[in-house]
């Protein structure tokens, strides 16, 4: 594959209005892309957009959306096909995550983040990809260090990343034959808004958070690979640890994980009590 002009794309991304999805329109806009910035607050949006075009001279277009609604990313695709943008790539950030027992979480919120975090990421996917594979431009969707493990206390975000790492591996496959370069990237716990959402600062499992800027650079420096991967975990540990995962069996692995997110959940009522 011949490396990505960034100068001439239109990079559409979702969940831009803070964290992970922000820096990647930084960092797009500093390569030269156009942008169109997608999320829920038009405030944010537009701020960030005065920001980029200021710092780097590039056109960036703010689609104010609620990617929870039914049918998202066609209702996007549409809106930017009335505005007269060509969108040649996007990058899907858009989404949260809970903490907690299932059974003691609200229904509604696990719809939503069902709805953000799966349905409307796909959506937007098959939205645009037409477009995109008559380009060569790139199609990244954001996973989770959560896709390679179930996750006791975060069982719907967990099994909602791990959708999102096996379509877009799929996704990659299917995409060889043409101009377009498809990858997911799966952070570890990073310092965003995310575990604001979450509501327990503890989810983290109690390791040192990536930055947003670590987490973009590493989804560049894959892009940016004659043949690039389908995936990529995000630092030296993680990529490790992907490694580590495929030589236990299913007990040992979940077992795993409800020891961490057991002693992360006590471990944030311990710092709630002394504060």
């Amino acid at each position: 594959m011949t490396r990505v002009d960034w100068a001439g794309q239109t990079t559409l991304v979702t969940g831009a209005s803070a964290g992970i999805g922000a820096e990647f329109a930084r960092q797009l806009a500093a390569r030269g892309s156009d942008l169109v910035l997608v999320a829920r607050r038009a405030d944010r949006l537009t701020a960030l957009a005065a920001e980029l075009t200021a710092a780097s001279g590039v056109r960036v277009d703010v689609v104010p959306l609620d990617l929870g609604r039914p049918a998202a990313g066609r209702a996007l695709a549409a809106e930017v096909d009335r505005r007269g943008i060509a969108v040649t790539s996007v990058v899907n950030c858009a989404g949260f995550g809970t903490h907690g027992p299932f059974h003691s979480e609200d229904a509604d919120r696990l719809a939503e983040m069902v709805a953000v975090d799966v349905t409307a990421l796909v959506d937007v996917s098959r939205a645009f990809v037409d477009r995109l594979r008559a380009s060569t431009g790139v199609l990244v969707n954001v996973a989770s260090m959560a896709a390679y493990l179930p996750a006791p206390d975060m069982a719907v975000y967990a099994a909602a990343k791990a959708f999102v790492l096996s379509f877009t591996e799929a996704l990659w496959a299917e995409s060889r034959d043409s101009g377009l370069r498809v990858l997911v990237l799966s952070p570890g716990a990073t310092d965003t808004e995310f575990f604001d959402v979450v509501g327990n600062d503890a989810a983290d499992g109690g390791r040192g958070r990536q930055s947003p800027q670590e987490v973009v650079a590493t989804a560049f420096r894959a892009l940016d690979r004659r043949n690039p991967p389908p995936s990529m975990a995000v630092g030296r540990a993680n990529r490790a640890s992907v490694r580590a995962v495929r030589l236990l069996t299913r007990r040992r692995a979940v077992l795993l994980m409800a020891a961490i997110t057991g002693r992360a959940a006590e471990d944030g009522v311990a710092r709630r009590a002394a504060a």
